[in-house]
């Protein structure tokens, strides 16, 4: 991917996100109360300046050392700078100077805002395929976030390893980006003005898959997605046949997660606690464990709430002295919604 070709983009020809042409770089407006509340005490020019396509604000996130890799004006950094609270931090990396400066610019605006002593943010000039370049300690973050950025990098492979390196064992990477449901054709993925909506760059699902494996994320988990509508008729044209979505995932890292779902008849409590989430915590899309039920569950997943920050708001029956085989339900076919693929008929933004 062109670096001059993103850097224009969103530097020079995006002014605010009102000039998009598809909705590849939106957020639904159905998102929960809580961070509504923190975007509402971000600053009008930060979010006039948005481009991401979800939310990047996972629970149980009081005290977190958060990294938000291509960060942009810095939306989601002052979102997440209040979910962390006054001990947490938050480090944004973004390549666009128009993007980082107008972040900078109001990080005195904002810990006024927040009531905070002292700033717990900070935004470095920095490219997410080099993490190794920048002065980052290895297994220093709790969680990394990334919203609609990883498709416009030319070396995805590049940016997944260097997050895992910045992870602590049992911390998590948790973003969203736009996906395709198959391999695009070079007519696409270099296509300037495509690149810029966030849809050239965007990766085969199954492909991405593959990639989260290869850089050590083990078994990604699919938490939310929607289909993109393509505003632009000519845009649409040039897209044809392929259909695009939006989907956030979270990747664990976990040493030892195997490559399929397996039974070993355990099973987890959620005994709440955790803010946000009282009668129902959401691991995924097909993990939705209410309060007080005894819920089965497979290896790996067992382990996602074992081993990670989720931990001591749960409580855990079996271990894996007992294989029963493959865990009933799990598959391989494409994880995200067709039903209501067509095409919007308007911008969310």
């Amino acid at each position: 991917m062109n670096i001059d070709v993103v850097r224009t983009y969103y530097g020079k020809t995006l002014q605010s996100s009102a000039d998009l042409k598809t909705e590849a770089c939106c957020t639904p407006d159905d998102m929960p109360a809580h961070v509504r509340a923190a975007l509402a005490n971000v600053h009008d020019e930060v979010l006039a300046k948005y481009y991401g396509c979800g939310l990047v604000t996972p629970l149980a996130l009081e005290g977190a050392r958060i990294l938000d890799l291509g960060c942009g004006a810095g939306r989601d950094v002052y979102a997440l700078a209040q979910l962390v609270g006054p001990h947490g931090e938050v480090t944004g990396i973004d390549m666009t100077p128009e993007q980082i400066g107008v972040a900078r610019k109001h990080d005195a605006w904002h810990r006024q805002r927040f009531g905070y002593a002292k700033s717990n943010v900070r935004f470095l000039d920095g490219f997410i395929e080099r993490l190794d370049d920048l002065d980052l300690e290895a297994g220093s973050f709790d969680v990394i976030v990334s919203n609609c950025v990883i498709n416009l990098s030319s070396d995805k492979l590049a940016v997944l390893r260097g997050a895992h390196r910045l992870l602590k064992p049992g911390g998590e990477m948790y973003f969203a980006d736009v996906y395709a449901d198959r391999r695009l054709p070079d007519s696409v993925r270099q296509d300037p003005e495509l690149i810029g909506e966030c849809l050239g760059g965007a990766l085969y699902w199954n492909d991405f898959q593959n990639l989260a494996k290869s850089a050590g994320f083990a078994d990604p988990r699919l938490v939310t997605d929607r289909p993109v509508g393509i505003l632009d008729p000519a845009i649409a044209v040039r897209l044809s046949p392929a259909r695009f979505f939006s989907a956030t995932y979270r990747l664990f890292k976990l040493d030892g997660l195997e490559p399929a779902c397996e039974d070993y008849g355990q099973a987890v409590i959620y005994n709440g606690g955790i803010a946000h989430a009282h009668d129902v915590f959401a691991l995924d899309k097909h993990h939705l464990i209410p309060r007080g039920k005894v819920f089965p569950v497979c290896g790996n997943t067992w382990r996602m709430l074992a081993e990670t920050r989720f931990a001591r708001h749960f409580s855990f029956i079996g271990d894996f002295s007992r294989h029963f085989g493959i865990f009933e339900g799990c598959g391989s076919a494409m994880p995200y919604d067709t039903a209501s693929a067509a095409v919007s008929s308007g911008a969310c933004c």
